[in-house]
Order: structure tokens, then sequence, then C-alpha cells
């Protein structure tokens, strides 16, 4: 596998700006505890029907080191995993959940560090019966994730890069944040102003 440790760098909305809204979880998985650091890694993927947590327990054993384990449920009346399996997950070197559906224990989690995006948080367990296959596509947010598809989560949402379209959108994210770097706040308000009236201007605005 190519070194991704660059995307760490790499704010969420650059990668919007790049890759577009289709790439982009809704604003319903957001991370449960701030200030959270941005995480990037390798999906590793997960489905649990709704009720049902065994799959991603299964998971946090199996998931390599700096993967993000990205679940999808959209369950909202049963916990998929609480602070035992995040500290497990944590321990053993996960970077983060992705979860479209909701965890208990949130103190344990917050406390620990350990990083969780998911639409929010109810105390009751899932139950552990359904055996689905790991690593195959799920969608999480409404965004199609496959296995060693880089996500990168922070405050802003979590964006999701194709694995094959890694080096390319690394790159021009990196040029991309050169140039704004660059950039003073006198030089980018003249150029927006120019692009803002032009625009105005082109739909007959006079005011």
């Amino acid at each position: 596998m190519n070194d991704i440790s660059g995307f760490s760098d790499v704010p969420s909305t650059t990668l919007a700006d790049l890759l577009g809204r289709g790439q982009v979880m809704d604003a319903g998985i957001r991370p449960l505890w701030s200030p959270l650091p941005r995480v990037a890694g390798p999906a590793f993927t997960v489905r649990c029907p709704p009720g049902d947590n065994l799959m991603l327990h299964a998971a946090v054993h199996r998931a390599e080191p700096g993967s993000v384990v990205v679940v999808e449920s959209g369950d909202l009346d049963y916990a998929l995993a609480g602070g035992n399996v995040c500290a497990v997950a944590q321990r053993r070197g996960v970077a983060a959940l992705v979860a479209d559906g909701v965890i208990r224990d949130l103190t344990e989690v917050r406390e620990a560090g350990f990083p969780v995006f998911a639409r929010g948080v109810i105390p009751v367990p899932g139950t552990k019966a359904a055996v689905a296959p790991l690593n195959g596509p799920v969608r999480c947010g409404g965004v199609t994730v496959r296995a060693g598809d880089i996500v990168v989560a922070d405050e802003e949402g979590v964006v999701v890069t194709p694995g094959g379209r890694r080096d390319e959108v690394l790159r021009d994210a990196e040029k991309k944040l050169a140039k704004e770097a660059a950039e003073t706040l006198d030089q980018w308000e003249a150029a927006h102003r120019d692009r803002i009236d032009k625009i105005l201007r082109e739909q007959g605005f006079t005011g």
C-alpha cells in the first residue's frame, strides 16, 4: 500500500472541494465529542443489520492498525458499540470509528480520546447474531465506501477518497493548500470580489 500519511494534513473541506458532494457523508455523521483530532486512514468496512452489532464486534479484532472502521447500519434504536469495544479498537491501533448508527458509553469513549463519528448515542445495546462478510462495499452517510478507500474525518465532516484516486487527490490537495497558504486575505478578497461582481453582471444585477 502506498503511503497515505499526507491525508492527515488535508482538511475535509479541501477534499470536499476536489471530490464534490457525492463523496461527503451527510451532516448526521458527526463527531460525538470535541475537540476531536482529524483522522485519516484506509476504510475497513462493516455491514450490520438493524438491531445487531455482531460484525462490528468481529471487525475490531481484524481491522489493521491505522484503519478507519466504517459501518453501514442506519439503526437509531440500538447501539453498535460501547466503551469496551472502542477501547479494544483503540488499543489495537484503529484510527477511528465512522458509523451510520449510534453508540453508547460516550463518557468512556470521550475520556479515552477515541474518535467516533456517528449519528448519536443511545444506552440500549444491540444483539449479536447476524453474520455478514467484512470489507464489502457499504453505504455510510449516503456515500458508498469500499475497503481501502481513504477516509478523512474532522469537525467539518467525513469525506471518502476512492482508493484508486488517492495519489491524484492527495497531489491536488497539497497543491491547493500550498496556493491558499501563499495568498494573503487582501489578495483573496480582491479576487473574490471580482468573481462575484462578474457573476452579478452576467445575471443582470445592477445594484
